[in-house]
């Protein structure tokens, strides 16, 4: 009995449609690259409801014929490949004929196109891969396609969405990747009928500041390089503008967005040590390398490519990038007038500066309890490097099977290496994490908040933040949360935000990075475990607002923080289940 058989058309086009077209950003990116390979100058992208309801993207390209509108349709029907040596020669973004295939086998399409010597267009309607009508139409030369009930016929793909704030993220990131490459053609992008971006043809300097504000045309540096191998245009930001997400990172290949970890590499070793610790550059730079030389057929989605010489191009991109930042490196902004406070006399000739005197206790000891001369020698601490780290967790013990520390008394702390607090305690001496602790404190703090009445503090001069049209759309959801935790924010318009108060154990800081950062951690991979949003805003502003491993406290800071800590009802654990307190118990100091 027979048991293989060749799928349908239909079938086939579904099937392919999950590797090319698995949410409404993927639809959008094949519809936007389909335009810009017909030679369009401007193409406006309308979306609604996040793309379940409509894609639509009308360009002003060449247009098609009467037979291309129909032809467009069917697998495998490219302008683009002839031969399988043209698959080394490459120099359009579409060339498999899968796209519209793929998107007319899963949703209802409509697509109108005219050619410009042509006085009628022609309008094709299909539906789940069948064709519902063909037939002359009156229309602009261009082409219009749209995309209608997206996964109307596979509802188990459609069931897999996530809610329309999250959808629209990735279309605009999509759009993003498009534009910033093409910023000599014009583009706009509509959500449910409000223009989120309105994008004229000009430099890249001006695309950028189109995408994310005039403020970034301070913020970069140009890099330009052009060797045998790689011609290299684009913009790094200044160090001191780096950002605690990798979020606006981008490397184009020949006009087409990839995602490439060695050369990402080579830009951010190309800062070396002007980067502050866990913050990345932004970047948008593009290469031109000969098509013979890369494939770009190694992913459906043309994202990920291979080089026939990778190592040179990190040099060549490395080198570049260094270059850039040491020819506009900061020494424009440094003060070459010495302090009147160092402008010292010259001693007199045969003078011999005396010796300093250094005055000492020998006998003090922070950890002696009151009345005792007993002496303790901390000669050895490599102990402390023993303490649990995010690189070399430990096994945690579960709350319930914790000895529960007896808050230490009143007196003095000792802090280590910028992140240790030493204290005494009933059972030994104490080494405490000090960012754990008050990761513990804040959370415990702001979920105290909820529902009650928010301890907040009135900004002298309030401060506007941008966000991407996406990350708008979400911080708005979160406002009321917000407020319960201290934060005054209102709107100024669909991407600016203006920030009037902010909770009182938020320091002075980069208010903009750490709202970013909330956005990232809310709905990022680890927020999963909390089923509440409220659990994962407060985890995330507490790791934001802690205090940092290398912050030196003064002995009032320390002592409060012991303070507070103590008081928590889970003291031993930091809200995401890391230990804060390991004791060393009196015999094991004794050795």
């Amino acid at each position: 009995m027979d048991i293989i058989n060749i799928l349908p058309d239909s079938v086939a086009n579904q099937i392919a449609a999950g590797e090319v077209v698995d949410r409404p950003a993927g639809a959008v990116k094949e519809l936007l690259e389909n335009s810009m390979d017909a030679g369009a100058t401007q193409i406006d992208l309308v979306v609604k409801d996040a793309g379940r309801t409509l894609i639509q993207v009308v360009d002003n390209g060449s247009g098609m014929s009467d037979s291309d509108a129909r032809l467009c349709f069917e697998r495998h029907a490219t302008s683009k490949i002839h031969r399988a040596d043209d698959l080394f020669a490459i120099h359009t973004m579409g060339f498999r004929g899968e796209a519209l295939a793929s998107i007319a086998a899963i949703a209802q399409v409509e697509l109108r196109t005219r050619q410009h010597d042509s006085e009628l267009g022609t309008q094709v309607v299909i539906e789940g891969s069948h064709i519902v009508s063909q037939q002359p139409t009156v229309c602009p030369a261009g082409t219009s396609l749209s995309v209608k009930n997206l996964f109307f016929n596979v509802p188990a793909r459609r069931n897999f969405l996530k809610k329309d704030s999250v959808e629209f993220s990735h279309i605009e990131e999509v759009f993003r990747r498009v534009t910033l490459i093409h910023y000599d053609l014009g583009f706009t992008l509509s959500h449910n009928g409000k223009v989120v971006y309105d994008l004229k043809a000009g430099t890249l300097l001006q695309r950028i500041a189109g995408l994310y504000g005039n403020a970034y045309k301070e913020r970069m540096f140009g890099v330009e390089e052009e060797t045998d191998l790689v011609k290299i245009r684009g913009f790094v930001s200044r160090p001191e503008f780096s950002r605690r997400t990798r979020g606006e990172q981008y490397i184009f290949v020949n006009g087409r967005y990839i995602k490439h970890a060695a050369l990402s590499a080579a830009v951010e070793r190309a800062y070396g040590d002007l980067l502050p610790d866990h913050c990345y550059p932004s970047y948008f730079i593009g290469l031109t390398v000969d098509p013979s030389k890369i494939d770009i057929n190694i992913h459906p989605t043309k994202t990920e490519v291979k080089f026939v010489d990778e190592h040179a191009l990190f040099a060549i991109l490395r080198s570049a990038v260094k270059r850039s930042l040491g020819q506009f490196s900061l020494a424009t902004e440094l003060s070459f007038d010495t302090p009147e406070e160092f402008n010292l006399p010259p001693a007199p000739k045969g003078y011999v500066p005396p010796a300093p005197h250094l005055k000492f206790d020998p006998d003090y000891n922070p950890f002696r309890a009151s009345g005792s001369q007993t002496k303790i020698k901390l000669d050895n601490l490599e102990r402390l490097e023993k303490i649990e780290n995010p690189e070399n967790p430990e096994p945690l013990v579960p709350p319930e099977k914790t000895e529960r520390p007896v808050a230490p008394a009143a007196g003095a702390c000792l802090q280590i290496q910028g992140r240790y607090i030493v204290t005494t305690l009933s059972s030994g001496m104490a080494l405490i994490d000090q960012q754990r602790a008050h990761e513990r404190v804040l959370y415990d703090r702001l979920t105290r908040c909820s529902g009650g009445q928010p301890s907040s503090q009135t900004l002298m001069f309030p401060l506007q933040c941008r966000f991407s049209a996406a990350d708008a759309e979400m911080l708005g959801e979160l406002l009321p949360d917000l407020k319960q935790y201290g934060f005054d924010l209102s709107p100024l318009n669909q991407t600016t935000f203006v920030v009037s108060a902010t909770p009182t154990d938020l320091k002075e800081g980069d208010l903009q990075a750490l709202l970013d950062q909330m956005l990232t951690d809310y709905k990022g991979s680890t927020m999963q475990k909390f089923s509440h949003r409220s659990e994962s805003l407060c985890l995330s502003l507490a790791r934001q607002m802690a205090v940092k491993a290398g912050t030196i406290l003064s002995q009032e800071e320390m002592q409060q923080l012991m303070a507070d800590l103590f008081a928590c009802p889970m003291a031993e654990l930091s809200p995401s289940g890391k230990r804060i307190i390991t004791i060393v118990k009196p015999e094991e100091l004794l050795k």
